[in-house]
């Protein structure tokens, strides 16, 4: 049966209304808690019709510009610790090649699983009250300190390359487990988020698995979300923002589990 060209042109219509009120969400969820970018891939394959691997690339090129407005957002308030977000920017830049490194010689469904009961247990520990304590919530800066914020951006660049997912969806849940404020976590987030999203896409180009048509337009849409997430985040407590990022992070990481044990 074949459908009348105008049914068709209402269906595409649908079709770029949701994928643009998801890419409106994504961004907010950005913006916010930096958390929730690895939804836009399911959304773009879903209501574009893109194979997985363009709607990942894709994905990851309109990540570059959601982490420039998001380190911009942050900055002019004030709230990125450039001490605090540099080490660990350097530790996610080395180690990320050594991730993609060993993915190729790993099972990746089984990392996934294991990658996503690790973000559903930090969400759920988010909930713990913050208190500020420990070395990590210290403003001097020892260099104890320093390397332990390297440490973390290793293991950040690390499971970023092993899995394929963002940096801040292990950074966020990561650094608030550690003792950051929620706002320092997703503030310092922003900034990784470029850095991971331009290695990956440097790594696309050669293989022109990018959409930028889609991606250009799914982008600007974006971008309007991060200014809304930012605002939202800067106007939240601190016990409200821990809620929020616990959500998103139980809710991303149950989206990842399901997704990986039914590709099992």
């Amino acid at each position: 049966m074949h459908r009348h060209p105008s049914d068709m042109e209402n269906i595409h219509m649908i079709s770029i209304f949701f994928l643009a009120v998801t890419s409106l969400i994504v961004g907010a969820l950005i913006g916010c808690v930096g958390v929730g970018g690895i939804l836009l891939i399911p959304a773009l394959a879903f209501f574009s019709g893109l194979s997985t691997h363009v709607s990942m690339a894709t994905a990851l090129f309109s990540f570059i510009f959601t982490g420039i407005v998001g380190t911009i957002l942050y900055q002019r308030k004030g709230s990125i610790d450039w001490g605090i977000t540099i080490p660990v920017c350097l530790g996610a830049v080395f180690f990320g090649y050594l991730g993609a490194m060993v993915a190729s010689y790993t099972n990746a469904v089984h990392l996934n699983i294991a990658l996503a009961c690790i973000i559903v247990f930090a969400g759920i520990y988010t909930y713990r009250p913050y208190t500020g304590d420990g070395l990590l919530a210290l403003e001097v800066q020892t260099m104890g300190k320093r390397l332990l914020l390297f440490a973390i951006g290793a293991t950040v660049g690390f499971g970023s390359g092993l899995t394929g997912v963002g940096g801040p969806v292990l950074s966020v849940p990561i650094m608030v487990v550690l003792g950051f404020s929620p706002l320092t976590a997703i503030a310092t987030s922003q900034v990784i988020q470029i850095v991971a999203a331009v290695s990956g896409t440097i790594g696309n180009l050669e293989f022109g698995g990018i959409d930028f048509v889609t991606g250009s337009w799914v982008t600007l849409v974006e971008l309007v979300g991060v200014a809304i997430g930012a605002h939202i985040a800067h106007n939240s407590g601190a016990r409200r923002l821990r809620t929020i990022v616990a959500v998103v992070c139980i809710i991303v990481g149950g989206f990842i589990l399901v997704k990986s044990v039914a590709a099992l």
